[in-house]
Formats: structure tokens, sequence, C-alpha cells
């Protein structure tokens, strides 16, 4: 059934509602990790959603990361409702993908005017299939929407058209219902298994078959010897198009004369490196994944597979946290020096060189933007700041982080209704740490500069809304991705045939009037060797 749908008959209000919770429990081993589980419990079909820890220590007898305590993977996302919508449009896409025993998908367009907006049906989705569950028991996660947000969504919900010269139709809000999942608490070394399974439908077997794939796995699995990766001589059919050095430096001085003259206090900067490959003789995406996480582990990593996309993430920045009793937490990152063992080796060599007035300006005036965004939502004398400028050590790079939380009233929200997660989501979207202060006016400068190229899944967020109302969703940096419609031109001396995928690794950094061109060029280019590396290691 096509796009048209099925004009007046709502199909989808009624699928998944009335929910309960089923799930069973299974003790992890230290020595397996995510990428483990995924492969044990063999996930049908190609999508996939995993939202991965990988620098959580697993065991419980191992110190778990507290900044990325869980795990958590989709499961059965062929069979779950999804919500496509693309800036712009006056309706939402509805989709069932495999609709069970129907012959042919199921697609509807919805209007958009009777709910506003697009967050106002995202809102009345999830508030017809919204379930209670202890939040001081229950893991963070027990079902609900997992998906992504573009960075052009976000410039939309601040005013600030995409332009005209999109020449695609791909979704910039894509958010899956996901029923069936597995979260890893890798503090307490416990696999939870969860199904959301409606009262007026008999059980099935997919929590149990899961469980005994994960039992086998504990029993049968062999932990791999680790071995340095060597990387390689990337392929011939492999080539890499980086931003040009003179280039991003003059964006840079561009950037300054905006900020001298008044029109900004900082600008977020980034810039595009584009990436093409023949399909044929390509590591897959998940291969590509696997390795940036033993690079880089993160403790906000993902791995998405959803519809024409496909993000790997290495995510260190948490973007929005969310409880349902109104608890919200932003953590604007700010401030960057390489990790090397002849250069920066310790934590304290790294505060000496974060704690200096140009890095602690980038911080400061990024957590003024987050405090406005709290501060719309929540109201006076309910947003605070527990922590401020705290340098955090990573794989590669040690980064300046500060603590911004908000608490919501219970009245006065929209659509009558107190305020949840999904407002101060919808409010604070694009995020500050990606585009500088004031929010609007940098994000209009910035499209001038960067030529109008969309940023995409670059700088957007990846994460969860669960059932229960709680979330989380971290800003997709330190990453790749690519559209499956997007395909490159054969180059000389290959097949001119032969299919040619592209991958996009947007990288940048905070220019203030402290800056130096040179400076930001090198940042720009240290976030941008961890994903590009992926490409010679697999």
């Amino acid at each position: 059934m096509g796009e048209g749908g099925v004009r007046g008959e709502q199909w989808w209000e009624s699928l998944e509602t009335d929910a309960e919770v089923r799930s069973m429990a299974v003790p992890l081993p230290r020595a397996i990790q995510v990428p483990n589980i995924v492969e044990a419990v063999d996930l049908e079909g190609s999508e996939r959603i995993v939202l991965d820890s990988a620098n959580a220590a697993s065991g419980a007898s191992a110190r778990a990361d507290v900044r990325g305590r869980y795990s958590i993977i989709a499961a059965g996302l062929g069979k779950a409702p999804r919500i496509e919508y693309h800036t712009g449009d006056d309706y939402v896409v509805v989709k069932l993908p495999d609709a069970r025993d129907m012959p042919a998908s199921l697609s509807q367009r919805v209007p958009l005017a009777p709910y506003g907006d697009i967050w106002g049906f995202v809102a009345s989705f999830h508030e017809a299939r919204q379930i209670e569950a202890s939040e001081s028991t229950s893991p963070p996660f027990v079902g609900g929407f997992m998906g992504y947000i573009t960075y052009e969504q976000g410039l939309s919900d601040i005013g600030i058209s995409p332009g005209t010269s999109r020449r695609h139709h791909r979704p910039d809000v894509c958010l899956v219902w996901v029923t069936k999942s597995l979260v890893v608490d890798h503090l307490t070394g416990i696999v939870h298994i969860q199904q959301l399974q409606s009262r007026r439908l008999e059980t099935d077997t997919w929590l149990e078959s899961t469980t005994a794939k994960l039992m086998s796995l504990l029993h049968t699995f062999q932990p791999k010897k680790e071995t340095p990766i060597k990387p390689r001589r990337l392929p011939r059919s492999t080539s890499i198009q980086p931003p040009l050095t003179h280039d991003y430096e003059a964006k840079v001085t561009l950037c300054q004369e905006y900020i001298a003259a008044g029109e900004s206090y900082e600008l977020c900067l980034t810039d595009q490196t584009t990436i093409t490959r023949a399909r044929s003789d390509a590591p897959t995406p998940w291969t590509l994944y696997k390795s940036l996480r033993t690079r880089q582990p993160a403790p906000f990593a993902s791995y998405l597979r959803l519809g024409a996309a496909t993000l790997l993430s290495a995510s260190p920045e948490r973007f929005l946290r969310y409880s349902a009793a109104g608890l919200c937490s932003m953590r604007p990152m700010k401030g960057t020096v390489r990790k090397s063992a002849g250069g920066v080796a310790t934590l304290a060599q790294a505060e000496a060189i974060l704690h200096v007035p140009k890095e602690e300006a980038e911080n400061l005036m990024i957590v003024d933007l987050v405090r406005h965004d709290l501060h719309g939502v929540c109201g006076a004398g309910r947003v605070r700041v527990p922590e401020l400028l705290r340098v955090e050590e990573y794989q590669s790079v040690f980064q300046m982080v500060t603590v911004v939380e908000g608490r919501l009233p219970d009245h006065g929200g929209a659509r009558g209704k107190r305020y949840t997660g999904l407002d101060v989501l919808a409010a604070s979207l694009p995020p500050g740490s990606m585009t500088g202060a004031p929010k609007r006016r940098s994000c209009e400068i910035l499209r001038g500069i960067e030529d109008g190229r969309e940023r995409g899944l670059y700088s957007g967020v990846v994460g969860y809304m669960c059932a229960t109302g709680r979330g989380d969703w971290s800003v997709t940096i330190r990453s790749l991705f690519r559209w499956d419609d997007e395909q490159a031109k054969p180059e000389e001396g290959v097949d001119a045939e032969e299919a040619r995928e592209v991958w996009r690794i947007g990288a940048g950094g905070a220019v203030t009037i402290l800056s130096t061109a040179e400076g930001e060029r090198e940042e720009m280019f240290t976030k941008l060797a961890g994903p590009l590396r992926v490409f010679a290691d697999s």
C-alpha cells in the first residue's frame, strides 16, 4: 500500500497500545562485548540500532564508566511501526515495513495540522503507548522510540529553513517504536531481555528464544586474543577528499570577522570529508563500526542502520537525558586536546592546557546557551550547574565538560499537559555545542560560511524515548554516515559499472575571538582522524 495510505482509517492508532513489559535477565561475563551479543542473538533483517556504551567495562566485578552505564540493542525493527518526517512537509509518514500477515507494507501520510507540528504528533503517538515503571528498579529503556534527528530538523525548530536546494526527501526525523530490546547493564553485569507485549495478543516465543541464544553464548564463548590494529594501505577503489587546509583556515578567519563585528560570540564551524569506495570489496558497515569502537571506545557510541541511513558513531557527548519525573541533564562538551604518549598523556597535563581563558570561554558560552534552552521550558529558579569545566579522559582525547540540570514544572506544558522531556528535546535542537551563541544567528552565519552544505546526521542526535517517559540522546560527533541513495561516479581506472558508496565524516570546532586559524585547523583534523582511520583498519 503506497504512501497515500488508507484515507480516514488510522490503522496505526491502536498499534502496540495497552502493553506490558515481559522480561528475563542473563548474567554477562566480563569478556563478552556488545558486538558479541548482537551477533549471537542473530537479529533478523538488515536494520539495527545499537546504543553502545563501548568504553564501559562489563561484569559485576568491574567498575563501569558511569558516563555510559547501559548499552541498548533494538530487535524486531522490520515489524515495528515507525515515523518518518522530512523537514518542511505538512505531513508525517507512519509505516509498518513488515505488516505481519499483510501482503505488503503499510504506509500512510498523516496531516500534521491537528497536532501542530512533528513534535506534537510524536507526543501524541508516545502518550497513547506510555506505561508506568519504577525508575529505581527497571532498566532505563523497556521499549519505545529509538532513532535519529538530523541537524537540519534542529534548524527548522529554531525557524531557519534548510533551503530549497535539498535534492532529496530523506527523513530528518526517523523514530521506530521498539517493542523488543536487550539492555546491558555494565555495572551489574546483567543483560535484560525485554518485550513490550500487548495484553490483547498471545505471547510469542521471542523472549525465550533470545534468552536461550544468550545462554548458549555464555557457555560457548571463547574470547579472542586481542592483537594490535595494523593499518593497511587503502584499496585502490577507495578515495578520500578531506577539507583543504587553507580553505578551512580562511573560514576560521571569516568566523572571527563576524565575531569582531558583534554578530556572534562563538561559531561552531564544521567541514566534511567525503570517502567513496566500491561496495564489492569493502568491509560491511558493521565491520567498520567494530573497528571504530575498538579504536575509540566511547560512552555514547552507536550503530544505526535504519531505512536508507547508516550511522557509525563514537560520540563522547551526551546531549540530553531526562527522567519521567522531570529531571533533565545536558552535558555540553567544548575544549579538546589530543592525547599522545609524547605530548599530553595525563589528566593533569590536559587540565593545565584546557584551563586557560580561550578554552574555558568556549565552554562557558555554550553553557549559557544550554542554560537558556533549559530555562525556556523549566522556568526561573529550576536550572543549575552542578559540574563546571571538568576535564574528562577518553581513548584518544581529553575533553572539557560541564553538566547543566533542569527540573520540569508540574503544569503549563504544551498541549495543555505538563511538560515532558520531549518538550526539552524539541526546544534544545540543534545541539548548542554544534552551533555557537547566540544559537539562531550563529546558525544563519554558519550556513553561509559552510556554503549551505547539509550536515545531515552529523551534528544531529541519536537515542531513545522510553515508553515510561525517560529519554537519552547523544550528539552525533566523531561519526561517519552514508545514505543508500547517494552514489559516487566512478573514478578514472575504476570499473565504471561498479557501485560506489559515499561516506561522510564531519569535524570542526568552536571558533572564538581568541582562536587561531592554525589551532582550529589542527583541532578539526584531530577529531577527523579517528573515524577516518577505520577505512584503513578494516
